[in-house]
């Protein structure tokens, strides 16, 4: 098989607008605190490579909210740990009774290659460097329930670009729709080659600039290994790009903090802003569970 079963969800970058656009809207008819049978016993496999809280458990409650059956398969404990390649997993899964897979691998294009060979939708839940295209979608779901539209949105993103499979897809998206993308941080994190990620983006390596007239600042978590051997040490990066609340101020009086998670407390931003009102990020990991409800709906055919 070439061409991925109708329903997969493998990127935002090639995702029409108009696809994304429906997700959002089906998304806000879904409500996990009223179950729906809309998937009652279909089978959902969540193939999960690398480790998850947000994303995984938000897909298995998204989908027993939809009525589905979960299977949680992880490469500890598993043939995977035994060196069972990717292919031969997913045959087994669709033999004995998949209807729809959900994978996270630190590969990239690892859900691309599964979704050839399969004749079931497959979800890419994060595949290394490259895409989330569900965390784009909550990112983007969050950002509506506190803005009118996101056409001309000034959004801030802050900290490694490089290495964040969350902000490729934040970039494909966002844009799409008419936001403003300033990437911000040290050349190890954002090299000038990310503004090829999607039309329109800037870089700045100041924050301050970045954020100044910002309506959304979106921070990613940085890895303390990443700093190891740079230019750049942990006590820069505080020091330059951490967000405190004097430079919050210089963004919109209305302006939303975002953040995949998991934070580093002290690292990519104080206490002060992670706990103040204008924090969306626990209303963001809230987000997760419709908009993936409408994901899986989606994948099997039931999109109502």
């Amino acid at each position: 098989m070439n061409t991925p079963a109708r329903g997969s969800l493998l990127g935002i970058e090639h995702l029409q607008q108009d696809e994304a656009l429906r997700l959002l809207k089906l998304a806000r008819r879904m409500n996990p605190q009223k179950p729906r049978s809309l998937l009652r016993n279909r089978k959902i496999i969540l193939l999960f490579y690398e480790p998850s809280t947000r994303t995984r458990s938000s897909f298995e409650i998204a989908a027993k909210s939809l009525g589905a059956i979960t299977t949680l398969v992880q490469s500890s404990g598993s043939s995977i740990e035994k060196g069972e390649s990717l292919l031969d997993t997913g045959y087994t899964l669709r033999a004995v009774g998949a209807d729809a897979i959900v994978i996270r691998h630190p590969s990239a294009g690892a859900p691309h290659l599964m979704a050839k060979y399969l004749d079931i939708p497959v979800i890419n839940a994060g595949d290394g460097m490259h895409e989330h295209p569900s965390q784009a979608l909550l990112d983007a779901f969050t950002i509506l329930k506190h803005k009118k539209s996101l056409k001309g949105l000034q959004v801030a993103i802050i900290g490694d670009i490089v290495h964040s499979r969350v902000a490729r897809s934040a970039c494909h998206l966002l844009t799409r729709f008419g936001a403003k993308i300033t990437l911000c941080g040290p050349p190890e994190f954002v090299p000038e080659v990310a503004t090829t990620l999607a039309s329109g983006l800037r870089i700045s390596r100041h924050l301050e600039e970045a954020v100044r007239g910002a309506d959304v600042v979106m921070l990613l978590r940085v890895q303390k290994e990443r700093l190891a051997g740079q230019k750049i040490s942990l006590q820069d990066y505080i020091a330059h790009y951490q967000m405190n609340a004097a430079r919050l101020k210089l963004a919109k009086r209305d302006a939303i903090v975002m953040h995949p998670g998991p934070i580093i407390r002290g690292l990519e931003l104080t206490s002060e802003v992670a706990d103040s009102p204008q924090s969306v990020i626990v209303d963001e990991v809230r987000s997760g569970v419709p908009v993936r409800m409408a994901i899986l709906a989606r994948a099997l055919g039931r999109a109502k």
